[in-house]
Parts: C-alpha cells; structure tokens; sequence
C-alpha cells in the first residue's frame, strides 16, 4: 500500500509546506484539547473539596476550546487545500498523457475506463489527502497526546490498556490487506460500468434502431451488479473492522472502573483524575473508531494510484524527437520507400514494401478493397501511427526528424470519422485557430458546399451542433469536417473518404474548389468513386498492402486491372459491393 502512495511523492512535494504547516497546526490542536480534562479534574476536585471557586477552569476550557477552534481551522482548510490542488495535477498530467498516445493504447483501454481514473480514482486520492490525511493525523496525535496525559495521571493503569493495541495492530494489518484486494476489485468493476455506459450511449441511435434497448438494460443490470457485488465485499469489510474498535472501548471502560475506582477509593488518585483518564481514554478510542474507514481510504487511494501511474508511466507512442535538421517549412514532395507497417499482434502487415513518390504540387488518389491499407498508408505520413525510420521521407528529410507538432500543423489531415466538437459551428472551423477571420470561414464553408446550409440555420455559425455533431445529417458533418481542413490551406492536404456521404453534384463543386485552391499544393485523397479518383494526377490502387496499380485514369482503365474493373462496375451502375471496393479503409 505504502509503495504504491509513495508515487504521488511528486505531485505532493509542491505542496508540501502547506501540508507540514497542517500536519503542526493538528498538533498543537491536540494539545490544547488534551488541556481540557486535565482543567474538569481541577474543577470537580474544587467542587469535591467544597471549593466553589470554578473560574479559572472555566476560562481555561473556553480559552483552550476557541484556541483549538483556530488553529484546527487553520489545519483543515491546509490540508484539504494541498488534496485540492494535488487533484489538480493528476488530472492535468494523465490527460497530458493521453494525447501522447496512439492506437494501441486505445485498443487496450476503453475511454470509459479512462473516464473512471480521470473523475474516480483521483477523487480518492484527493479525499486521502483531504480527509484520510487528517483522520490519520488525529488518531496519531490522540494516542500520543492521551498516553501522555493518561502516564502523567496513573502509569499503572495506563500499562492495563495496553496489551489489547498488539492484537488491534495484527487485525489492522489483515483487514488492510483484504481490503487493498476488495478495493482493486471495486474500481475494475467501476471501469466495467463506465466504459459500458460510454459504449452504450455512444451506439444510442444503433440500439434503439434495432429495438434493443431492453437487452442493453439486462446487460447493464449485469455489469452494475458485479460492482454491486464487490462494492458489497468492501463494505463488509469495513463495518467488520468498525464493529471491533467499540468492543475494544468496552473492555478498556470495564479495566479503568475497575481498577481506577480501586485507586480512587485506596486514595491513590482522585474523582476529578479518574473522571479525566476517562476523557483521555475517549480522545484516543474515538479515533480508532473510524480506524476501518481510514484503511479503506488509504487501501483504495493506493489503488488509485496504481491505476494511475499504470497509465502516466507509459511512454509516448509516437516518439517526439526530432533532429533539428528538418526545414521550418514543408514543400510537399512525399517520397515513401519499401514501407512495411504492422499493427500490434497482427498476424499479417498492413503495408508490404510500398514505395511511392508523390511530387510537390501533384494530387494523388488511393483506392483499393476494404483493409487494403489505404488510411493506413495517409496515416504513416503524419505519424499518427508509429512510422518506422527510414521509410517515409518529406522534403528529403525523415518523417522522424520533424516535430510532430510541426508536421501535424503543415499536413492537414481531414479523417473519414467525422468528429465535431459540441459546440458553435464557427469554433470546430475554426478548431486549430479560433482567431481566424469570418471572411476566411466563409470562403472555406464555400468551398465545402456547406454555406446554404449554414444559411439556412437560425444561428448560422453559431449554430450549436450537439455532441459529435448530432444536429447535422451525415453529408453536412462530412463538409464541416472538410471545411475545417481546407480553412488551414495546409502545404500538404490529406482527404480519407471525405466524399462518401455527398451528393454527385455537391461532390463536383468541392473538387472543383480542391483544384482551384490547391493548384501547386500537394493532396492525397481516398476515395471508393472513380468519378472523384479520375480528376487527379494519378491513381494507386492498393491490394492487400501492396502497391497493385499507378498511373492515371486513362492509363489504368486501358491495363484492364483492378481499377479498371471498379470503373466498368460503376460506369454500367451494378452492385460495387461485387468487387468491394467500398469506402472503409484501413
């Protein structure tokens, strides 16, 4: 447990001072309530003796009572300050570094599980600093402060309370490690339930489409009950512990009624003293009272913590570390050389010695079957797959030796998922800079086809979208996303199957557009339609990874290959799913 919060060292050291000055101000709170009993003795004495003179205790205990009210105050609000601004951190430095990662990751974490450690697991880590620190703290300064104060009023019967503490220890121990394993179980299951509610309304309009909606019900009912479960297991496990601690109160109220009545009536001790150690003995059980509570803070925040590191630890998928002898500013020229790619645990490669030349200026279109390795390929060009050394060259200098922030600012790259941000249309135009000027919005907006439609909203680019984009039809998402790509005027321009949802007619005044603004700069595109395919420089057509065909449209219709038949298949309008050479790539 203890190893495991020892990483949050880092985030904590910042704040440290703050906590120290806490952690004292605690210290100092105890004494001035370990002064209290110590003042009632006096003043029972006085009351036992027929002394009615109760003032100067009186004033003590108020004094001491509103010196402690400060200065516990003060040590609260420190403490639950530094829990604060520790959470703060952790949320800034696990979502740093989920930006840094690709594919891979995303395939082995679910968004709802990263959803779960971003909100949950870093609550319980701040609750340990703001509450689990200051619990801890006043049952240590308790024991320390009552011991002391029950020694200086009978060490004998202070020496009867302590054979039980061994046995409190060992239960202790036990009860924390059942609960480390039961609190692991706990947020795993939390994970379940946040990753299936993030699936399950992402698919909202799938399920309720295929009238699903009672079966994805069960399904949860299911998911929710194991956490139910395991939640139930931790839980046990707590109350078990808090059951003990008043056993334990019992036993040490029967030994000193016992014992310290004997001593009051042999006059070994007095009224007032034994009416305090009473008090004492209360100031250090009361603590371990909450003793279960406090394992499980520190039992699941350790898990927390493991959950987070597990991530933070992970080094970026895409290396960052460029040469420093790449150009400021990219031309365009794209050279690719014997380029083989495979994903994580695949048993085949994506791409197999692809090589390819793409001059500056020149307009290229891919196609190829379903998981030929078409977005594959435009992928390797921007790194957002880990493009292996060597193989991919811009400008004549490695892909590598870029900065990906640099590379990725001078490629626009317009994806065929077409995700919108939930919010105006103006601000996912203009994503990569808010600041552009309304002129350079529309004038995109025109290129994409897209200005009619905007006109025709009551808000125009103010026009609220919904979460990834829901308000729009599929064509108008596509445009705004195309929209969003042409508005940069980007060196080099790659298009992934950005035409699947448009119109013949809408599809030629966007590459009308593309020829007019592009003229001079590069641009890939992929595309499942000859009619978009046959408008540039040359064709590729990919098959299984492998470069098939390159030439133009005339060029490949009269070789009578892959792109030829595509073409008679869609000239004579029968099924394409014949041929599958559908739009989804790979």
């Amino acid at each position: 447990m203890f190893r495991s919060l020892a990483r949050l060292k880092s985030f904590v050291s910042p704040y440290k001072w703050r906590l120290t000055g806490g952690i004292v101000a605690f210290g100092i709170a105890r004494v001035f309530e370990g002064l209290v009993p110590l003042l009632v003795a006096v003043g029972i004495n006085r009351i036992a003796e027929g002394n009615g003179d109760l003032a100067m205790p009186v004033a003590g205990i108020v004094a001491c009572v509103l010196a402690r009210y400060g200065v516990v105050s003060y040590a609260r609000l420190a403490v639950r300050k530094a829990g604060q601004f520790v959470a703060f951190d952790l949320r800034q430095s696990l979502f740093a570094a989920l930006q840094t990662q690709g594919s891979k990751f995303f395939s082995r974490y679910t968004i709802g599980d990263m959803m779960t450690r971003a909100v949950a697991d870093i609550s319980l880590i701040q609750r340990l600093i703001a509450m689990g620190t200051i619990l801890l703290i006043i049952l240590v300064y308790a024991s320390i402060v009552g011991f002391g104060f029950m020694w200086y009023l009978s060490p004998t019967l202070t020496l009867l309370l302590l054979p039980p503490m061994p046995f409190v220890f060992m239960y202790a121990q036990w009860s924390a490690r059942q609960m480390g394993i039961a609190s692991k179980d706990v947020q795993d299951r939390m994970s379940d339930l946040g990753a299936h509610v993030q699936e399950n309304l992402s698919g909202i309009r799938t399920i309720q489409a295929m009238v699903q909606e009672e079966n994805e019900i069960a399904r949860f009912g299911d998911t929710n009950q194991q956490y139910a479960n395991a939640f139930y297991r931790q839980s046990q496990i707590g109350s078990l512990m808090a059951a003990w601690m008043p056993s334990i109160a019992a036993i040490c109220s029967i030994t000193i009624l016992g014992y310290g009545g004997y001593l009051v009536l042999e006059g070994a001790m007095s009224v007032g003293e034994l009416v305090a150690f009473f008090m004492y003995v209360n100031m250090v059980v009361q603590p371990f009272r909450v003793a279960g509570f406090i394992v499980n803070l520190f039992q699941r925040a350790a898990v927390a913590s493991d959950r987070l590191f597990e991530v933070l630890h992970l080094q970026p998928e895409i290396s960052d570390h460029p040469s420093g002898t790449a150009p400021a500013h990219i031309q365009g020229d794209i050279d690719i050389r014997e380029l083989t790619f495979s994903y994580y645990e695949a048993a085949a490669p994506a791409l197999e010695q692809v090589s390819l030349h793409i001059r500056q200026g020149e307009s290229i279109s891919i196609m190829g079957r379903v998981g030929s390795g078409k977005t594959t390929l435009l992928k390797q060009i921007v790194r957002l797959l880990d493009t292996p050394s060597g193989n991919v060259f811009i400008d004549g200098h490695d892909v590598g030796d870029y900065p990906l922030a640099q590379l990725r600012a001078q490629i626009a790259m317009v994806p065929q998922d077409t995700f919108l941000f939930g919010e105006p249309l103006r601000d996912n135009l203009t994503y990569d800079e808010p600041d552009r000027h309304t002129e350079q919005i529309w004038a995109a907006a025109t290129s994409a086809d897209l200005r009619d439609t905007i006109e025709e909203f009551p808000e125009q680019m103010e026009t609220l979208v919904g979460e990834r984009g829901v308000t729009l039809s599929g064509g108008q998402k596509q445009r705004a996303t195309l929209a969003r790509g042409l508005i940069r005027a980007a060196p080099v321009l790659i298009l992934d199957d950005c035409f699947s949802s448009v119109d013949t007619e809408t599809e030629e005044h966007i590459l009308s557009e593309l020829k007019r603004l592009r003229s001079g700069q590069t641009t890939l595109l992929v595309s499942h339609r000859v009619s978009t395919a046959r408008h540039s420089d040359r064709i590729v057509v990919l098959e299984a990874g492998r470069i098939a065909e390159v030439g133009t449209h005339d060029e490949l219709v009269a070789q009578g290959g892959l792109y030829a038949e595509l073409e008679r298949i869609q000239r004579e309008g029968a099924d394409e799913s014949d041929y599958d050479l559908m739009g989804a790539t790979t």
